[in-house]
């Protein structure tokens, strides 16, 4: 696989605080193996609880989820038969906050993506084993079936589906940082940016799209400039600055922003969302399975079940990802074309 979806390459560059980026050379050392299991949270029967050992980068929150039977009964049987779902992440080396990194006890892999995992597993009957790789073993990990399902935003493709089955958990949607004081918002038409200056990460899915509307601006004799800088710290810099108007990212790296200047002198706001598959599609974000594993059905049903009865829902907002819910889990909806994966 090329990528690990349209905005990864900017995620796993997101700069943390200096706290949680001491957390990841910690998650480096713990993941060395990529094929050990990470140690995973273990919660009191018939519970979940998301956003634990965060750092301050979700609110811990307690959820009931109890197995269903209906759902465990759709299981292949040689999963049911070992009673344990082995959830891949490709967190490695510095992980990607707040999807995935390691928590404050310096061990234990959190962030919304393996807390999905988590509370799949508890809708499916079974025990949870998280498995943390670099992303190219993700793959290999659900190729060798040491891996039963990733959550690692892996985006819903055309092309992946070739070799994997989906069940869609999250919107794909990339956004605008601005600080909190600024009263500009995007409101998903590119002519809203003419005059602006943006900052955006080199050779990324959001570049491609911001270059594409910079060229639509000039042939209609606007401008648009933009801007790199060598990190999210130094594009923070600017930003609080005033040298730029916004940043242009991953909508879950801007909730991370957004959570951790909340409190600090400089707190920035989201500023508007496009999908990260382009004007034409909604990217989605997928748990992902081998094709024909017979693991994408209960795994959407069991998606299902959590947005049906509110552990969806709070979930996300335990993360500040709520923008980027979806009405149902599909399994394997419509993605990116082969001429964009």
């Amino acid at each position: 696989m090329r990528t690990p979806g349209p905005n990864s390459r900017t995620l796993r560059g997101v700069a943390a605080t200096a706290a949680v980026a001491s957390l990841a050379v910690s998650l480096a050392a713990c993941g060395a193996d990529s094929d050990a299991a990470t140690r995973t949270r273990t919660d009191a029967a018939g519970t979940v609880t998301v956003g634990a050992l965060s750092n301050g980068a979700a609110q811990e929150t307690t959820l009931k989820v109890s197995e269903v039977k209906s759902i465990s009964a759709e299981l292949p049987k040689s999963i049911a038969a070992k009673g344990t779902l082995v959830v891949g992440v490709g967190a490695l080396p510095a992980g990607s906050p707040p999807l995935n990194f390691v928590g404050s006890d310096q061990r234990t892999l959190t962030g919304s993506e393996p807390d999905l995992g988590r509370l799949v597993a508890a809708v499916l009957g079974l025990k949870p084993v998280v498995r943390n790789s670099t992303w190219e073993n993700l793959f290999v990990g659900v190729d060798s079936g040491k891996v039963d399902v990733a959550f690692s935003n892996v985006t819903d493709t055309e092309e992946r589906k070739r070799k994997y089955e989906f069940a869609s958990y999250r919107e794909d949607n990339l956004a605008f940082e601005v600080p909190k004081k600024s009263t500009w918002n995007f409101d998903g038409d590119y002519r809203n940016l003419a005059g602006r200056t943006i900052a955006v990460g080199a050779g990324t899915n959001q570049e491609k799209i911001l270059l594409e509307w910079k060229a639509k601006l000039a042939q209609e004799g606007k401008k648009l400039t933009v801007k790199y800088y060598q990190d999210s710290n130094a594009t923070a810099l600017a930003l609080n600055s005033g040298r730029i108007d916004a940043s242009f990212g991953p909508n879950p790296a801007v909730a991370y922003h957004v959570t951790q200047n909340a409190k600090s002198p400089d707190p920035t706001r989201n500023a508007g969302q496009f999908s990260g598959a382009g004007a034409t599609i909604q990217g989605l974000i997928a748990a992902t399975a081998k094709k024909d594993s017979g693991l994408a059905k209960p795994v959407a049903d069991a998606i299902n079940h959590l947005i049906e009865n509110g552990q969806y829902a709070k979930w996300l907002a335990a993360w500040n990802l709520s923008n980027e819910a979806v009405k149902t889990s599909e399994v394997n909806p419509p993605g990116l074309p082969l001429d964009n994966s």
